[in-house]
């Protein structure tokens, strides 16, 4: 067989790898969240990780695969040696904070499949809570795209997307009761949620149209919660799943999105800045799906701020441009609703470490172990942030 031949056999090969259902999340785990928690950012991450081994029934000398994010403080040699694992032969860090959350499963599902690992464990921990912000570090060089917005003002990142959602509420006819539906829906599960932050702590729509701006047209009640705490998932093959302590929850497909000539949260090099990073990972990931928008039985969408929703909605193909406000009407993303929406309460009203706690409550929505369970789902959207190079993965039971 000649050299070319040869070559292309082993494209075609390659081609034919899949991710699809080829790896499964079998265990979760987390520690409390509040706006602050005594232990350090290490032992709230091996806590967390602890309790998603021992979830899946899997002992930490097994694990041989790590997940994180390029923020992420507890670096694998402090983890793999207080929680015991044995030798690890992938670990990677994605980049970009909160759109960094899916990317981790993906990586895991991406290296189990390969042959490069067998029990992988993705984790975040925070405390954002009682720590510092990571845009005060004034001494710091500021990062290029930084250079173009802080000297002007945009100190936040409530501040660049308070730019965003200005523009999509100018252009489009969206309102604030729209960006309310959207505060209201995660409150209202949170208000479900004993493990919530905002748990039996209900929120009014005169509270959110009397409360203090934050970074106008943002509210208080726009902006994620500021929490400590840590949350982690274990990762293994499909086939080893089937013998794994819970339901195994199948990773059906995985994607990010760093589309052309995106410049963070403000994005205003592209033509179009209202079309954001969920719109290039989307693209990929219904590409390599069995199922469309409208098979999705619940969502855990990515809420650092409420405008991300209506992006988010229009990204990911639940509704056509400028369609997210009104998509939230008639109570659509309550339990019941054509999409219920973040149903352990989101960065809105859970808790904020980086959008990771939605991965988890997308694991209990398809065990039917979630507080707000909605009836029957068996396909669920995890999405990490908008604004930002971001990912995404559809899980199923």
């Amino acid at each position: 067989m000649s050299a070319t031949v040869v070559a292309a056999v082993r494209r075609s090969e390659v081609r034919a790898v899949s991710l699809k259902d080829a790896t499964a999340i079998v265990g979760i785990g987390q520690t409390a969240f509040a706006k602050r928690l005594e232990e350090d950012e290490r032992g709230l991450a091996c806590r967390a990780v602890v309790a998603a081994l021992d979830d899946a029934g899997i002992a930490p000398g097994e694990v041989d695969a790590l997940a994180s994010y390029t923020m992420e403080e507890t670096d694998e040699v402090e983890l793999a040696k207080a929680v015991g694992f044995g030798d690890l032969t992938f670990f990677g860090k994605v980049g970009f904070g909160g759109g960094g959350s899916c990317a981790t499963v993906a990586h895991l599902a991406a290296a189990i499949t390969a042959g490069q690992a067998t029990v992988g464990v993705a984790w975040r921990s925070r405390k954002r809570g009682s720590g510092p912000r990571p845009w005060t570090n004034v001494r710091a060089q500021l990062p290029t795209p930084g250079q173009w917005t802080r000297p002007f003002g945009l100190l936040r990142p409530a501040d660049e997307i308070a730019m965003l959602a200005r523009r999509y509420l100018h252009e489009y006819g969206a309102t604030r009761d729209h960006l309310f539906n959207v505060a209201l829906a995660c409150r209202n599960r949170a208000n479900q949620n004993p493990a919530a932050v905002m748990y039996e702590r209900p929120l009014t729509r005169e509270m959110y149209m009397t409360s203090r701006w934050i970074s106008e047209p943002l509210c208080l009640f726009d902006n994620c919660l500021e929490t400590d705490g840590a949350a982690a998932c274990v990762v293994v093959s499909a086939e080893r799943a089937r013998d794994c302590r819970q339901r195994p929850v199948y990773v059906h497909s995985a994607a990010q999105g760093l589309p052309a000539q995106h410049h963070g949260m403000v994005n205003y090099w592209t033509d179009d800045p209202l079309t954001g990073p969920s719109w290039a990972a989307a693209r990929h990931l219904w590409k390599q799906a069995d199922f469309t928008p409208q098979d999705v039985d619940v969502a855990q969408i990515y809420d650092a701020f409420t405008p991300l929703i209506p992006l988010s909605l229009e990204g990911y193909g639940f509704c056509g441009r400028g369609e997210g406000g009104p998509f939230t009407e008639g109570g659509a993303l309550e339990t019941g609703g054509r999409l219920p929406l973040n149903t352990a309460g989101g960065g809105l009203s859970e808790a904020y470490i980086h959008g990771f706690n939605l991965i988890t409550e997308g694991v209990r929505q398809l065990r039917g172990t979630s507080t707000a369970q909605v009836p029957g789902a068996a396909t669920c959207l995890v999405t990490a942030g908008e604004g930002v190079p971001t990912s995404a993965l559809l899980l199923r039971s």
